[in-house]
């Protein structure tokens, strides 16, 4: 009991106080409902596709279309099942690894974190104003990632297209590991927040 608690302090997620489960995602409409089904399927089959390449799984596109609840849902489950799992607020960690980049010790120690975890939640992926250094970065962990066929749970406002245009190399290696399960969410319609 006490190295479940202590994956669940390790993990970046409030986990006494999250409620963001796969029981009360409120799916409201078709494409809420594919997400859902996806986001169940992928964990079921987890153990079986851990060790692949397709291993990952890929929330993209509609603000406000539930992308984040299901992948926190998704690494909830997997703690359950004692799989540790590490959660990246995307926008909040590139720019505390930015202003730490001199700083060798703490970003290396930063990015091995992200690097190695037995599974890697990146939420909102790519949220801001974007430079250089967020993008060397982000590649920096997502190629170590895909080399070692570790998988990530991803949330994004960008959709395929715009991953790709936008580094065809990050974004390429994202989508061959979550080829199998990506979800993309188009439509102010699917925007929870604004009915």
């Amino acid at each position: 009991m006490d190295k479940l608690k202590r994956m669940w302090s390790f993990s970046g997620i409030e986990t006494q106080k999250n409620k963001l489960t796969f029981k009360n995602y409120n799916a409201y409409n078709t494409a809420t409902e594919e997400a859902k089904n996806t986001a169940i399927k992928y964990f079921k089959s987890f153990k079986q596709i851990r060790t692949t390449r397709k291993n990952s799984i890929a929330f993209l596109g509609q603000v406000g279309s539930g992308k984040s609840h299901l992948s926190i849902a998704i690494g909830l489950n997997l703690l359950s099942k004692g799989i540790p799992v590490i959660y990246m607020s995307y926008r909040e960690q590139i720019i505390k690894l930015k202003q730490n980049i001199l700083d060798e010790e703490y970003y290396e120690a930063c990015t091995r974190k992200f690097k190695t975890a037995q599974v890697l939640i990146i939420d909102d992926l790519y949220k801001g104003k974007l430079t250089d250094s967020d993008i060397n970065i982000t590649f920096e962990i997502i190629n170590y990632r895909y080399m070692k066929n570790l998988p990530i749970i991803i949330s994004s406002e960008f959709t395929v297209e715009k991953l790709l245009y936008f580094d065809e190399s990050i974004g390429s290696r994202i989508l061959e590991m979550c080829k199998n399960f990506t979800v993309e969410i188009h439509g102010k319609e699917n925007n929870y927040r604004l009915k």
